[in-house]
């Protein structure tokens, strides 16, 4: 059962909460003291000088400020990685995973990350980390942040309490949630176990796609984006903090919960989706519209028009082209595409695309659907069709995204993949001059 919590609405807003009454300093933010003591700390995820419609900051009160920790050492970096990606040669070949599986050994949030691919440069504040999370336990007693980019959260199992510097988040498959670049958080687990994919981005941070001839309604509405109110931990004890800084794992001991802001002001702050909300828009006539109608977020890059990243899903919705094959057709691209599967059947992989694996068909690699799919949809009868068993997603790139060695060579990529396309046979039925 989803977790009942409090939350405040509107992508971006400039939000403000707090957890005690009077905690929060009216008509400025740094008042010479601060109501029960508390200290006052600014939180910016983009420079000062941003320009005011994509600045995004907020302001803290908290027990102590984040100055209070000990000092960081370098810890194991497991199977995470960082782009650039190094460690193997990355093939044009089209790659495709079955799920990693649930491990038997008591596994928290941060040990059960595997790193799949990457793209760009984190120094470079381009591109993106693509990982895998699997875990049987809650943080105890750990806490993590990512200095390296904002983290956007996608369950495929298993419902996750994420506490937060600005409060909780309670998030299950068919939901999202997107930690900025620096928050600090810990997650629990509601359930026994839990897998998920999380798209680590170090660029431009994720904004809603445009809308253009579309108009002011339809695809993610602003409204239906959830923000935690305040609600803080007073623990006191012995801590670990975890940071991902600069492609590297540190740890530092912490004598108290980081979580500890009693009250923030501000527009940079964790959120969450329900992408059941998403309104899909599709065609009512003819032809297969390109998947970018169905962008819920996206990282702008310099080139207007090519995403750093853009994270699209395939959600339940009718189909009622006529005189189309409906499928994904065939094509190339210069976009690279990373795609997972939350439930049921994607329409163009009908067999061993399963819930919790993955696929990659980077930057002019030919893909689209299976010889059986592509056989069963020229001959189908063109009734509207409702697809109803299916949620899918896609991170997009401009960037070619390169598979770890744990990816290339672990046991849970499919090594005959494109087999699914090996009975592709002519069929040309016409004549030479």
């Amino acid at each position: 059962m989803a977790t009942q919590l409090s939350y405040m609405t509107g992508f971006g807003n400039e939000f403000e909460t707090q957890a005690l009454p009077g905690a929060l300093p009216i008509g400025q933010f740094s008042p010479q003291k601060v109501k029960y003591d508390l200290y006052t700390e600014q939180f910016s995820s983009t420079a000062f000088t941003a320009p005011r419609a994509s600045n995004r900051r907020t302001w803290f009160y908290r027990l102590r400020p984040s100055v209070v920790q000990g000092d960081y050492q370098a810890i194991d970096n497991g199977l995470i990685r960082t782009a650039p990606i190094t460690e193997a040669v990355t093939p044009p070949t089209m790659l495709r995973w079955n799920p990693i599986d649930i491990p038997s050994q008591p596994t928290d949030f941060i040990d059960g990350l595997v790193t799949m691919a990457a793209n760009g440069s984190a120094n470079g504040q381009s591109g993106i980390g693509i990982h895998v999370y699997v875990a049987n336990q809650s943080m105890q007693g750990r806490y993590f942040y990512n200095a390296d980019g904002e983290m956007l959260f996608v369950p495929q199992q298993g419902e996750l309490l994420i506490h937060t510097e600005c409060g909780k988040l309670s998030i299950k498959p068919g939901e999202i949630a997107v930690i900025p670049r620096g928050i600090k958080f810990s997650v629990d687990l509601i359930d026994d176990t839990a897998r998920g994919y999380i798209c680590e981005n170090y660029g431009h941070a994720l904004e809603l796609a445009e809308r253009g001839p579309v108009g002011a309604n339809g695809y993610a509405n602003d409204r239906d984006f959830q923000y935690p109110v305040a609600a803080f931990e007073d623990k006191e004890g012995d801590f670990e903090l975890v940071s991902k800084f600069n492609g590297n794992l540190f740890s530092c001991e912490i004598k108290h919960s980081p979580l500890d802001v009693v009250a923030w002001t501000g527009n940079s702050a964790p959120y969450k989706y329900d992408l059941s909300r998403f309104n899909v828009m599709n065609t009512v006539s003819f032809d297969h519209p390109d998947p970018s109608i169905f962008t819920v977020l996206t990282s702008p890059s310099a080139t207007e028009g090519m995403a750093n990243v853009d994270f699209v899903i395939f959600p339940p919705r009718w189909m009622v082209a006529e005189n189309t094959f409906r499928p994904p057709y065939y094509h190339r691209n210069i976009m690279s595409e990373f795609m997972g599967l939350i439930e049921g059947v994607y329409d163009a992989k009908e067999h061993g695309f399963v819930p919790g694996g993955a696929s990659l068909h980077n930057c002019m690699s030919p893909h689209g659907p299976e010889a059986d799919v592509f056989e069963k949809a020229s001959n189908a009868e063109l009734t509207p069709q409702k697809y109803e068993n299916t949620l899918a997603f896609m991170f997009e790139s401009r960037y070619i995204i390169s598979p770890t060695k744990y990816a290339l060579e672990g046991k849970e990529r499919q090594p005959n993949y494109t087999d699914c396309w090996r009975t592709i046979k002519k069929q040309f039925t016409g004549s030479q001059d």
